[in-house]
């Protein structure tokens, strides 16, 4: 297979090297400092997504039997819809409405977002410096350049903010699914301050959905205040006699692309694993009628979370529930996160990782 050569290999750990050339499945490289092409990317991942989901969906679909509870089938796509609140009539029992259209509008976004990263690929410019568009220009990749990376980080956090207002506002006007009551309601946020700064590690034995809106909209303020913040901050020019104190504040000299990889994988990880365990014991958030019983925890060769009763009935995959599959994927992928953090956290703070193979042989001939 061929390999890569990044243009400008500054920002990676290259051991020395100043002539690098990566294989071809170190795909980061082909992007680090090509903004036009990291967007690329980032796009046909979206439309991946966007895919697995809708054909997932329409595949769960086609093998779910009305008759029977829909936490003894395994099911992963079907029961997350249920708990946000579709797929149920007027008279608050499941028929799985909309679903069908549902999939069917993820699968046209995976065309149009895989269409997006063709067109970003190979007919838009590899950097976004080179647009004819000045907003676009904005947007270019300067790892060690602390406004840049602010600017861009600020426009992330505002999208995910609108994201969580939109979900507190769904369940306050559609409503979404409550177990304790079995049909779904309408659901107002509970703004309790107190409660969400107790809730931060205390969320497994959550029982209430105004407290779980509450939480996002608590978050949805904080994203989309911290995201103008630092759209504002990294395209504003700082007038000021201490600047140097501020770059360095907001990590001028510790930044690469490296170094922001390993960031996202943390939380990515860190999200992941939090997830698994919530999954994994919170009936409320995840309904028992929809992904099965809570799991209990064991160690199987590495920490599992395993089914607290038999669901060998040749209905469930593999004899497993939707919370295990869900709950199991989440923690190994969190981890493999977590590794990568490290991996990535450790170049880019100049570690070779060519020295560990001579100072274990080194060991190794010492003993």
């Amino acid at each position: 297979m061929g390999c890569i050569k990044p243009r400008n290999s500054k920002f990676m750990q290259t051991y020395g090297n100043p002539d690098v050339t990566y294989d071809y499945w170190a795909g980061n490289s082909s992007v680090t400092n090509r903004s036009g092409r990291f967007i690329a990317s980032h796009a046909a991942h979206t439309g991946m997504i966007a895919f697995g989901a809708g054909s997932n969906t329409l595949f769960e679909l086609s093998r779910f039997d009305p008759s029977l509870p829909m936490g003894d089938q395994g099911l992963v796509f079907l029961p997350h819809l249920a708990s946000v609140g579709l797929g149920f009539d007027e008279a608050g029992v499941w028929t799985g409405a909309g679903i069908v259209t549902i999939a069917i509008v993820h699968l046209i976004l995976s065309m149009v977002y895989g269409a997006g990263g063709l067109l970003h690929a190979i007919y838009f410019p590899d950097d976004m410096q080179k647009s004819e568009v000045p907003q676009a220009r904005k947007f270019k990749l300067e790892w060690d350049n602390p406004d840049n990376q602010t600017f861009i980080l600020g426009h992330h956090l505002i999208l995910f903010g609108i994201a969580c207002a939109w979900f507190v506002e769904w369940a306050r006007i559609h409503g979404i699914y409550d177990p304790a009551i079995g049909a779904v309601r309408q659901v107002n946020y509970n703004l309790d301050l107190s409660m969400i700064w107790e809730r931060q590690v205390n969320f497994l034995n959550i029982d209430s959905l105004e407290d779980v809106m509450g939480g996002h909209a608590f978050l949805a303020f904080v994203e989309i205040t911290g995201g103008c913040f630092h759209a504002i901050a990294g395209s504003t020019k700082w007038e000021d006699k201490r600047l140097g104190e501020y770059d360095r504040l907001k990590g001028a000299g510790l930044l690469s692309a490296e170094a922001i990889l390993s960031f996202s994988l943390a939380g990515i990880g860190w999200m992941a694993i939090v997830a698994a365990f919530w999954c994994s014991q919170n009936t409320t958030v995840y309904p028992v009628e929809f992904y099965g019983e809570p799991l209990n925890r064991a160690f199987v060769i590495a920490p599992a979370f395993v089914d607290s009763i038999d669901y060998s009935n040749g209905i469930a995959p593999l004899g497993h529930s939707g919370r295990c599959w869900t709950a199991n994927f989440h923690y190994i992928a969190g981890f493999f996160a977590l590794q990568g953090h490290l991996w990535h956290a450790l170049r880019a703070m100049g570690y070779n990782f060519k020295d560990l193979g001579s100072k274990l042989n080194f060991s190794a001939s010492s003993t």
